[in-house]
């Protein structure tokens, strides 16, 4: 068997050829030969005169000298920068291939029409999102975007709903389109896109929509340029305020009788903090000192079980920012009578609900702040809701306070839009609050509004006389404030002054929570009508004096006596405050010289500083009441009227009044701070932090 395989093996060798080692030698050297070849060029090196490194150069120079034509020699140029930005990373970005951005629904319809251009009420259906994302949306469910949020009056006319077109599936023919708005707007507003790629489009809308909504896996759109100087800002204030230039200094000798009618508003104080808030000092306008000062609650002396229905006090010591002169502190404290008591209340909620109330601090927070009023209300009372616009209209009829659910549906049920027709609103809440009265009831419309009357009156003069006349028949008008920007405090002080109410601004539901649930029944429940105040000071004890605040509330001294002339409201349990600062005859503060031929009277009474009168109605009478009380100098300063001084003095900085001399915001601050008392609510802390916050706006400016 081995021989055999032997055998095989061998013939199997003596059948294969050797290898041809010089065979195999030729036909590498052949291989690498033509690989060698090929590498270089079949032709021949051409040649040049010119070699070296300059033949660059050279060549440039003979193309420029060739090229005799401006727009040539533009084009070469143009190819050579261009080739130096491509080898730049900038230009290595500008060859990448897009990627899928994002771009906000504010960034699309400014490209597609200018802000500048329109605002207003048409919308867009945008993506759920702040942004688009690259799924489909679904149109029935997207929520509305204001498309044109900077429209004015003249713009809004001229951009419709029916006047934009519809979006096509091309891209090309939506940029054309949106060539073609810009086109229709004010010459040098229109911003074109300049650059929009979008790989799907969803199907047009009808035509009742201002806008189509996109919704791309990718949409690009390039902002479009503007100047430096182009940005969009907010837009421009249009606040008023209801305040004139502070009291002057008064010569006791001259003018001796000083007379005005309390304030229990408050609503400056809450401007004066949303301003500080915002990281602005108020305008100094809108400061009313008297109102910083009563919006706190103070623990005053209350009357006794017989008496008036508010205590006096009167308090003489130095003054904080002069120790040459002297402050004269007036507290009325009034009694807080059994609410469980109190007669069924009847209360018409006349709402604003104009276009200029779209805004959160406006009628979302009104809504909210009517909610924890309703808390407060008894099953017997009973509220009606109206609102206006630019009409008016009833939206709850008389329903027991029981029914909560039903008011807070009409409640919520409101929206924004239109003019501002106050005095229609006005008219039907004072028709829907007679239906309403009974014998022995208490009927309040509470009137919630940014004070932007822009149809019917709109005039605080004529205002004061139609809100007079409605007064009499004994439905009270209360004012509460919302929102900033284009509030008119002046109508709503207007307003709440002749309408026997009070004013307060809203601007948190925290203050919502003090003045609708915390002093409600201040709010709703006098005690005392017409209230007056008269001061007679001593010439021989007081050389000047002058008011700390109350300049819109100030009375003629004939005035004091006349039961026709109207006044302030004091509600249950309220306190009022006003403070003088006098100077005693022979201080190195008196301003005024002595006069050559002066009277040689000298009042009786010589240690007297002055003499205190009050006048007041009770409720449902004609005819007032006196109260009087001399004015001395023998007192000592407590907790609370050192506090109102603090707040007294930093309403004056504020105001930048120039009675205070170098005592500043640090002094205020620590005044404050040492006479916060029992502060249960946390508001004298608040003013505290408020008087630091002021001082470093101060410093800023």
């Amino acid at each position: 068997m081995t021989d055999d395989l032997n055998d095989l093996k061998a013939m199997m060798d003596a059948a294969t050829p050797r290898p041809d080692l010089a065979r195999r030698a030729e036909n590498i050297a052949l291989a690498q030969k033509n690989f060698a070849d090929l590498q270089g060029s079949a032709q021949a090196a051409r040649p040049t005169a010119v070699t070296g490194p300059k033949g660059l150069w050279t060549g440039v120079k003979t193309m420029l000298s060739t090229i005799t034509t401006k727009g040539g020699l533009t084009a070469t140029t143009a190819l050579v920068a261009c080739g130096f930005l491509i080898m730049t990373p900038q230009g290595q970005d500008l060859l990448r291939p897009p990627s899928s951005p994002q771009i906000t629904v504010t960034e699309f319809n400014r490209a597609i029409v200018p802000p500048e251009a329109v605002s207003g009420s048409a919308t867009v259906a945008a993506p759920r999102e702040d942004t688009f994302a690259s799924q489909p949306q679904d149109i029935a469910t997207a929520p509305a975007v204001d498309l044109t949020p900077n429209l004015n009056t003249a713009d809004r006319s001229r951009v419709t709903a029916k006047s934009l077109p519809q979006v096509t599936a091309d891209a090309d023919i939506l940029q054309q389109q949106a060539a073609e708005i810009a086109e229709g707007m004010t010459q040098g507003q229109a911003m074109a896109a300049t650059t929009m790629q979008t790989s799907r489009v969803a199907p047009t809308l009808n035509d009742e929509q201002a806008m189509p909504r996109l919704a791309p896996e990718r949409v690009v759109v390039a902002p479009p340029p503007q100047a430096d100087d182009a940005m969009v800002s907010p837009a421009p204030s249009t606040e008023s305020f209801a305040n004139i230039a502070a009291s002057p200094l008064k010569i006791t000798a001259e003018e001796p009788v000083s007379t005005f009618s309390i304030d229990v508003d408050t609503a400056s104080y809450a401007l004066v903090r949303s301003s500080l808030s915002r990281g602005e000092l108020p305008p100094r306008e809108a400061v009313r000192i008297e109102e910083m000062i009563n919006y706190f609650p103070y623990d005053y002396p209350t009357p006794d079980a017989g008496e008036a229905p508010f205590r006096p006090t009167v308090t003489t010591f130095q003054t904080p920012w002069n120790a040459n002169t002297q402050l004269v502190h007036i507290a009325l404290q009034g009694r807080s009578p059994e609410m469980t008591a109190r007669p069924p209340l009847n209360l018409v909620f006349l709402i604003d609900t104009s276009g200029s109330m779209d805004d959160p601090a406006k009628l979302p927070l009104l809504k909210q702040s009517f909610r924890l009023m309703l808390d407060q209300l008894r099953p017997q009372d009973q509220v009606a809701i109206v609102e206006y616009a630019g009409s008016a209209g009833q939206v709850l009829a008389p329903t027991n306070a029981s029914e909560r659910t039903t008011i807070l549906q009409a409640l919520q049920s409101l929206g924004a839009g239109g003019a501002t027709n106050g005095q229609g609103g006005l008219e039907q809440a004072y028709a829907v609050a007679d239906t309403m009265a009974e014998a022995g009831e208490v009927s309040r419309i509470i009137l919630a509004t940014d004070g932007d009357f822009n149809v019917g009156i709109d005039n605080p003069d004529a205002l004061k006389d139609f809100i007079a006349d409605r007064r009499e028949t004994g439905t009270y008008l209360s004012v509460l404030g919302f929102g900033r920007g284009n509030l008119d405090d002046a109508t709503m002080q207007a307003l709440a002054q002749n309408g026997n109410g009070t004013a307060a601004y809203i601007d948190t539901l925290s203050e919502a929570q003090k003045v609708l649930v915390d002093q409600l029944s201040g709010a709703l429940f006098p005690i005392a009508g017409d209230v007056k105040v008269q001061v007679e000071f001593n010439p021989a004890q007081i050389a000047e004096y002058r008011l700390i605040g109350y300049e819109t509330r100030g009375l003629r001294r004939e005035e004091f006596n006349n039961d026709a002339v109207d006044a302030g409201e004091l509600g249950a349990g309220h306190a009022v405050t006003a403070i003088y600062e006098v100077t005693p005859v022979g201080s190195p503060a008196q301003l005024s010289d002595p006069l050559r031929y002066a009277p040689s009277t000298v009042a009786e009474t010589s240690d007297e500083l002055g003499f205190l009168k009050l006048r007041y109605k009770a409720p449902g009478e004609d005819v007032s009441q006196l109260l009087k009380t001399p004015i001395t100098g023998n007192g000592a300063p407590g907790t609370e009227a050192n506090f109102a001084a603090a707040i007294a003095g930093f309403g004056q900085l504020l105001r930048g009044d120039d009675h205070l001399g170098d005592w500043g915001y640090a002094d205020a601050i620590t005044l404050a701070a040492a006479n916060r008392g029992e502060d249960t609510f946390g508001y004298r802390t608040e003013a505290v932090q408020l008087m630091r916050l002021a001082e470093s706006l101060s410093r800023a400016e």
